[in-house]
Protein backbone atom coordinates (compact mmCIF):
# COMPACT_ATOMS: atom_id res chain seq x y z
CA UNK A 1 0.00 0.00 0.00
CA UNK A 2 1.38 3.58 -1.29
CA UNK A 3 0.36 6.83 0.69
CA UNK A 4 1.68 8.80 -2.31
CA UNK A 5 2.74 7.25 -5.09
CA UNK A 6 2.17 6.13 -8.50
CA UNK A 7 -0.06 2.95 -8.51
CA UNK A 8 -0.96 1.04 -12.15
CA UNK A 9 -4.62 0.44 -13.34
CA UNK A 10 -7.07 1.65 -10.45
CA UNK A 11 -10.30 3.71 -9.74
CA UNK A 12 -10.48 6.14 -7.54
CA UNK A 13 -13.18 6.64 -4.35
CA UNK A 14 -14.09 9.78 -2.68
CA UNK A 15 -16.28 9.09 0.46
CA UNK A 16 -18.05 12.23 2.13
CA UNK A 17 -20.59 13.31 4.36
CA UNK A 18 -23.29 13.18 2.30
CA UNK A 19 -22.15 11.19 -0.89
CA UNK A 20 -19.77 9.06 -2.50
CA UNK A 21 -17.80 9.60 -5.60
CA UNK A 22 -16.22 6.87 -7.82
CA UNK A 23 -14.25 8.02 -10.57
CA UNK A 24 -11.83 5.55 -13.60
CA UNK A 25 -10.12 7.57 -16.46
CA UNK A 26 -7.72 6.48 -18.98
CA UNK A 27 -4.78 8.03 -20.48
CA UNK A 28 -2.62 10.35 -18.56
CA UNK A 29 -1.07 13.97 -17.65
CA UNK A 30 0.67 14.11 -21.02
CA UNK A 31 -2.05 13.37 -24.01
CA UNK A 32 -4.85 13.58 -21.62
CA UNK A 33 -7.45 12.32 -19.27
CA UNK A 34 -10.39 10.74 -20.77
CA UNK A 35 -13.54 9.70 -18.11
CA UNK A 36 -14.23 6.09 -18.51
CA UNK A 37 -16.36 4.81 -15.31
CA UNK A 38 -18.23 7.01 -13.03
CA UNK A 39 -20.81 6.65 -10.18
CA UNK A 40 -22.51 9.01 -7.85
CA UNK A 41 -24.27 7.71 -4.74
CA UNK A 42 -25.87 9.92 -2.37
CA UNK A 43 -25.37 8.49 1.72
CA UNK A 44 -27.27 8.81 4.46
CA UNK A 45 -24.59 10.82 6.62
CA UNK A 46 -25.05 8.41 10.02
CA UNK A 47 -23.81 5.65 7.52
CA UNK A 48 -20.20 6.86 7.46
CA UNK A 49 -20.16 8.72 11.28
CA UNK A 50 -20.84 4.20 12.21
CA UNK A 51 -17.49 2.80 13.42
CA UNK A 52 -19.11 -0.56 14.31
CA UNK A 53 -18.41 -3.85 12.18
CA UNK A 54 -22.24 -3.59 11.13
CA UNK A 55 -21.79 0.00 9.95
CA UNK A 56 -18.63 -0.99 8.50
CA UNK A 57 -19.97 -3.74 6.55
CA UNK A 58 -22.73 -1.76 5.64
CA UNK A 59 -20.48 1.02 4.12
CA UNK A 60 -18.25 -1.32 2.33
CA UNK A 61 -21.92 -2.72 0.47
CA UNK A 62 -22.56 0.66 -0.47
CA UNK A 63 -18.98 0.91 -2.04
CA UNK A 64 -19.59 -2.37 -3.88
CA UNK A 65 -22.90 -0.97 -5.16
CA UNK A 66 -21.25 2.11 -6.50
CA UNK A 67 -18.62 0.18 -8.15
CA UNK A 68 -21.16 -2.42 -9.88
CA UNK A 69 -23.15 0.48 -10.82
CA UNK A 70 -20.34 2.45 -12.54
CA UNK A 71 -19.62 -1.16 -14.06
CA UNK A 72 -15.83 -0.93 -12.97
CA UNK A 73 -13.93 -4.44 -13.42
CA UNK A 74 -10.52 -3.61 -11.86
CA UNK A 75 -10.10 -4.05 -8.01
CA UNK A 76 -7.25 -2.20 -7.45
CA UNK A 77 -8.59 1.15 -5.55
CA UNK A 78 -7.14 4.62 -4.51
CA UNK A 79 -8.87 6.21 -1.71
CA UNK A 80 -9.06 9.72 -0.38
CA UNK A 81 -8.05 10.08 3.20
CA UNK A 82 -9.90 13.27 5.28
CA UNK A 83 -7.56 15.95 5.58
CA UNK A 84 -8.35 15.78 9.82
CA UNK A 85 -7.32 12.61 10.14
CA UNK A 86 -3.72 12.76 8.26
CA UNK A 87 -0.38 15.15 8.68
CA UNK A 88 0.66 16.91 5.69
CA UNK A 89 3.57 19.32 5.81
CA UNK A 90 6.59 20.42 3.02
CA UNK A 91 9.95 20.60 5.18
CA UNK A 92 13.72 21.50 3.56
CA UNK A 93 16.60 19.35 3.87
CA UNK A 94 20.06 19.74 2.21
CA UNK A 95 19.86 19.01 -1.42
CA UNK A 96 21.55 15.91 -2.32
CA UNK A 97 21.60 13.33 -5.25
CA UNK A 98 18.07 12.17 -5.58
CA UNK A 99 19.68 8.10 -4.82
CA UNK A 100 21.13 9.52 -2.11
CA UNK A 101 18.66 11.75 -0.55
CA UNK A 102 15.94 9.26 -1.00
CA UNK A 103 18.16 7.03 1.24
CA UNK A 104 18.77 9.73 4.04
CA UNK A 105 15.12 10.89 4.30
CA UNK A 106 13.88 7.15 4.85
CA UNK A 107 15.72 7.05 7.69
CA UNK A 108 14.88 10.84 8.84
CA UNK A 109 10.97 10.81 8.05
CA UNK A 110 10.16 10.19 11.55
CA UNK A 111 11.18 14.15 12.44
CA UNK A 112 8.58 14.96 10.73
CA UNK A 113 5.74 12.80 11.53
CA UNK A 114 3.93 14.10 14.89
CA UNK A 115 3.77 10.40 16.24
CA UNK A 116 5.65 7.58 17.00
CA UNK A 117 6.61 5.52 13.50
CA UNK A 118 5.45 2.49 14.74
CA UNK A 119 1.69 4.13 15.45
CA UNK A 120 1.40 5.47 12.13
CA UNK A 121 2.13 5.21 8.27
CA UNK A 122 4.31 7.94 6.20
CA UNK A 123 5.53 8.45 2.85
CA UNK A 124 7.24 11.50 1.10
CA UNK A 125 7.24 13.14 -2.09
CA UNK A 126 10.86 15.07 -3.30
CA UNK A 127 9.36 18.06 -4.80
CA UNK A 128 12.46 19.42 -5.96
CA UNK A 129 14.89 22.61 -5.76
CA UNK A 130 13.50 25.42 -2.98
CA UNK A 131 12.09 28.54 -4.76
CA UNK A 132 13.81 30.34 -1.71
CA UNK A 133 17.10 28.31 -2.20
CA UNK A 134 18.29 25.92 -4.70
CA UNK A 135 21.40 24.52 -2.04
CA UNK A 136 17.69 23.50 -0.12
CA UNK A 137 15.57 20.69 -1.39
CA UNK A 138 11.92 21.07 -1.02
CA UNK A 139 10.05 17.41 0.50
CA UNK A 140 6.14 16.79 1.43
CA UNK A 141 5.46 14.47 3.92
CA UNK A 142 2.43 12.79 4.46
CA UNK A 143 1.10 10.61 7.62
CA UNK A 144 -1.82 8.56 8.58
CA UNK A 145 -2.33 7.14 12.09
CA UNK A 146 -1.65 3.28 11.46
CA UNK A 147 -5.16 2.49 13.16
CA UNK A 148 -7.17 4.30 11.22
CA UNK A 149 -5.08 3.83 7.96
CA UNK A 150 -5.64 -0.25 8.82
CA UNK A 151 -9.36 0.53 9.92
CA UNK A 152 -10.33 1.77 6.07
CA UNK A 153 -7.92 -0.97 4.55
CA UNK A 154 -9.87 -3.73 6.38
CA UNK A 155 -13.41 -2.18 5.39
CA UNK A 156 -12.59 -2.58 2.07
CA UNK A 157 -10.87 -4.97 1.45
CA UNK A 158 -13.53 -7.16 3.01
CA UNK A 159 -15.21 -6.39 -0.22
CA UNK A 160 -12.70 -8.19 -2.53
CA UNK A 161 -11.23 -4.67 -3.34
CA UNK A 162 -7.58 -4.26 -3.49
CA UNK A 163 -6.27 -0.61 -1.94
CA UNK A 164 -3.40 0.09 -3.79
CA UNK A 165 -2.63 3.86 -2.83
CA UNK A 166 -4.27 6.18 -0.06
CA UNK A 167 -3.23 10.01 -0.48
CA UNK A 168 -4.79 13.37 1.81
CA UNK A 169 -8.12 14.89 0.21
CA UNK A 170 -6.35 18.06 -0.25
CA UNK A 171 -3.34 17.00 -2.11
CA UNK A 172 -5.85 15.01 -4.37
CA UNK A 173 -8.79 18.25 -4.93
CA UNK A 174 -5.38 20.47 -5.97
CA UNK A 175 -4.24 18.21 -8.38
CA UNK A 176 -7.75 18.85 -10.65
CA UNK A 177 -8.38 22.00 -9.60
CA UNK A 178 -5.17 23.96 -9.96
CA UNK A 179 -5.00 26.15 -13.02
CA UNK A 180 -2.55 24.63 -15.30
CA UNK A 181 0.54 26.82 -16.56
CA UNK A 182 -0.53 29.24 -13.93
CA UNK A 183 3.37 31.64 -13.03
CA UNK A 184 1.69 32.83 -10.21
CA UNK A 185 0.54 30.37 -7.05
CA UNK A 186 -2.73 29.37 -6.82
CA UNK A 187 -5.10 29.09 -3.52
CA UNK A 188 -7.35 26.10 -4.32
CA UNK A 189 -10.42 25.95 -1.39
CA UNK A 190 -12.94 22.63 -1.25
CA UNK A 191 -15.54 24.27 1.40
CA UNK A 192 -17.17 20.57 2.30
CA UNK A 193 -19.55 20.02 4.78
CA UNK A 194 -17.89 20.01 7.90
CA UNK A 195 -14.48 21.23 7.38
CA UNK A 196 -12.37 23.47 4.86
CA UNK A 197 -9.13 21.96 3.07
CA UNK A 198 -7.01 24.15 1.61
CA UNK A 199 -3.94 23.74 -0.80
CA UNK A 200 -1.16 26.36 -2.11
CA UNK A 201 0.22 25.59 -5.14
CA UNK A 202 3.26 26.86 -6.82
CA UNK A 203 5.42 26.05 -9.57
CA UNK A 204 3.06 22.83 -9.68
CA UNK A 205 3.73 21.75 -6.70
CA UNK A 206 1.96 21.94 -3.15
CA UNK A 207 3.32 24.27 -0.96
CA UNK A 208 1.01 24.65 1.78
CA UNK A 209 -1.52 22.05 2.78
CA UNK A 210 -4.18 22.53 5.81
CA UNK A 211 -7.86 21.89 6.91
CA UNK A 212 -9.90 24.50 8.46
CA UNK A 213 -12.45 23.48 10.94
CA UNK A 214 -16.35 24.46 9.83
CA UNK A 215 -18.01 23.90 6.60
CA UNK A 216 -21.34 23.89 5.30
CA UNK A 217 -23.13 22.64 8.09
CA UNK A 218 -22.15 25.44 10.05
CA UNK A 219 -24.14 27.74 7.74
CA UNK A 220 -27.26 25.74 7.62
CA UNK A 221 -27.21 25.44 11.59
CA UNK A 222 -26.86 29.09 11.44
CA UNK A 223 -29.46 30.45 8.99
CA UNK A 224 -31.97 27.50 9.94
CA UNK A 225 -31.47 29.01 13.63
CA UNK A 226 -31.97 32.69 12.83
CA UNK A 227 -34.90 32.47 10.26
CA UNK A 228 -36.59 29.67 12.55
CA UNK A 229 -36.72 27.08 9.62
CA UNK A 230 -35.67 23.71 9.11
CA UNK A 231 -31.74 22.46 8.33
CA UNK A 232 -33.45 21.57 4.75
CA UNK A 233 -34.93 24.99 4.49
CA UNK A 234 -32.03 26.63 5.14
CA UNK A 235 -29.71 24.15 2.51
CA UNK A 236 -32.39 25.37 0.22
CA UNK A 237 -32.01 29.44 0.96
CA UNK A 238 -28.16 29.48 1.07
CA UNK A 239 -28.05 27.21 -2.63
CA UNK A 240 -30.48 29.50 -3.61
CA UNK A 241 -30.26 33.68 -2.03
CA UNK A 242 -26.25 32.52 -1.26
CA UNK A 243 -24.48 36.20 -0.37
CA UNK A 244 -27.14 38.45 -2.19
CA UNK A 245 -27.90 41.26 -0.07
CA UNK A 246 -31.05 41.95 -2.10
CA UNK A 247 -32.98 38.71 -1.21
CA UNK A 248 -34.98 38.07 1.26
CA UNK A 249 -34.51 41.73 3.10
CA UNK A 250 -30.50 40.73 3.17
CA UNK A 251 -31.17 38.25 6.36
CA UNK A 252 -29.46 34.97 4.56
CA UNK A 253 -26.47 37.60 3.81
CA UNK A 254 -26.29 38.65 7.34
CA UNK A 255 -26.16 35.62 8.95
CA UNK A 256 -23.60 33.95 6.31
CA UNK A 257 -21.48 37.53 6.46
CA UNK A 258 -21.12 36.83 10.17
CA UNK A 259 -18.96 33.27 9.87
CA UNK A 260 -17.45 34.41 6.36
CA UNK A 261 -15.26 37.06 7.61
CA UNK A 262 -13.68 34.78 10.07
CA UNK A 263 -13.33 32.52 7.15
CA UNK A 264 -12.13 34.58 4.89
CA UNK A 265 -9.40 35.97 7.38
CA UNK A 266 -8.59 32.22 7.60
CA UNK A 267 -7.79 32.40 3.99
CA UNK A 268 -5.96 35.70 4.04
CA UNK A 269 -3.66 34.50 6.77
CA UNK A 270 -2.55 31.67 4.53
CA UNK A 271 -1.90 34.19 1.77
CA UNK A 272 0.57 35.95 3.81
CA UNK A 273 2.02 32.92 5.64
CA UNK A 274 2.89 31.53 1.86
CA UNK A 275 4.44 35.45 0.86
CA UNK A 276 5.96 35.48 3.66
CA UNK A 277 7.67 32.01 3.33
CA UNK A 278 8.32 32.14 -0.42
CA UNK A 279 9.83 35.78 -1.08
CA UNK A 280 8.63 37.35 -4.34
CA UNK A 281 5.71 34.64 -4.26
CA UNK A 282 2.51 36.10 -5.45
CA UNK A 283 -1.25 34.24 -5.18
CA UNK A 284 -2.34 34.75 -8.99
CA UNK A 285 -5.67 34.02 -7.97
CA UNK A 286 -8.17 31.96 -5.35
CA UNK A 287 -10.02 28.54 -6.74
CA UNK A 288 -13.31 27.46 -5.09
CA UNK A 289 -14.41 23.41 -4.79
CA UNK A 290 -17.24 22.34 -2.96
CA UNK A 291 -19.87 24.36 -1.75
CA UNK A 292 -17.95 27.03 -2.45
CA UNK A 293 -18.61 26.84 -5.86
CA UNK A 294 -22.23 26.46 -5.21
CA UNK A 295 -23.54 29.13 -3.39
CA UNK A 296 -24.37 32.53 -5.62
CA UNK A 297 -21.53 35.46 -5.44
CA UNK A 298 -19.59 33.27 -2.74
CA UNK A 299 -16.41 33.88 -4.81
CA UNK A 300 -17.20 37.40 -5.68
CA UNK A 301 -17.36 37.89 -1.42
CA UNK A 302 -13.90 35.92 -0.79
CA UNK A 303 -12.48 38.66 -3.64
CA UNK A 304 -13.47 41.57 -2.32
CA UNK A 305 -12.54 40.28 1.51
CA UNK A 306 -8.75 39.00 0.28
CA UNK A 307 -8.15 41.31 -2.82
CA UNK A 308 -7.35 38.20 -4.76
CA UNK A 309 -8.62 36.94 -8.03
CA UNK A 310 -11.46 34.81 -7.15
CA UNK A 311 -13.28 31.95 -9.23
CA UNK A 312 -15.20 28.80 -9.38
CA UNK A 313 -13.33 25.26 -9.79
CA UNK A 314 -13.58 23.28 -12.53
CA UNK A 315 -12.07 19.69 -11.42
CA UNK A 316 -13.34 18.38 -15.16
CA UNK A 317 -10.87 20.93 -16.75
CA UNK A 318 -8.50 17.99 -17.95
CA UNK A 319 -10.66 15.53 -18.40
CA UNK A 320 -12.76 14.79 -22.14
CA UNK A 321 -16.23 13.54 -21.31
CA UNK A 322 -19.35 12.75 -24.19
CA UNK A 323 -22.11 15.03 -23.74
CA UNK A 324 -23.86 12.18 -22.41
CA UNK A 325 -22.24 12.25 -19.20
CA UNK A 326 -21.86 15.86 -19.35
CA UNK A 327 -25.97 15.79 -19.11
CA UNK A 328 -26.04 12.71 -16.22
CA UNK A 329 -23.24 14.67 -14.13
CA UNK A 330 -24.62 18.43 -14.57
CA UNK A 331 -25.74 18.98 -10.92
CA UNK A 332 -23.28 16.98 -8.97
CA UNK A 333 -19.89 17.95 -11.20
CA UNK A 334 -18.09 20.20 -9.00
CA UNK A 335 -18.10 17.61 -6.20
CA UNK A 336 -16.21 15.23 -7.86
CA UNK A 337 -12.71 17.33 -7.44
CA UNK A 338 -11.07 14.73 -5.07
CA UNK A 339 -12.08 12.35 -7.03
CA UNK A 340 -10.80 12.97 -10.18
CA UNK A 341 -7.83 14.39 -8.25
CA UNK A 342 -6.62 10.68 -7.03
CA UNK A 343 -7.66 9.49 -10.97
CA UNK A 344 -5.24 11.93 -12.03
CA UNK A 345 -2.62 10.64 -9.74
CA UNK A 346 0.77 10.24 -12.80
CA UNK A 347 2.44 6.94 -13.24
CA UNK A 348 4.82 8.21 -15.50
Amino acid sequence: MNLLHGVGDFFSLDIGTNSMRIVQLSGGSQHGWVLQKYSYIPIDPKLTQDSSDLGKKRLGEAILGAVNQAGIKTKNIAVGLPAGKTFTSIVETDTLPEKELRKTFKYEIDKYVPMAMSDAKADYIILGPSPNDPARTEVLVSSVAKDYAESVMEMIEKTGLNIVAMEPEPLAMARSLAIPGAIDATLVVDFGEKSTDLAIVFKNQPRLVRSIPGGFGVLVKAVASGLDVREDQARQFILKFGLDEHQVEGQVFKMLNSHLDNFASELAKSVRFFQTKYIGGKIGGIVLSGYAGMIPLFAEYIEAKTNVPTMKGNPWQLVRTTPEQQQALMNVASEFAVAIGLSERSND
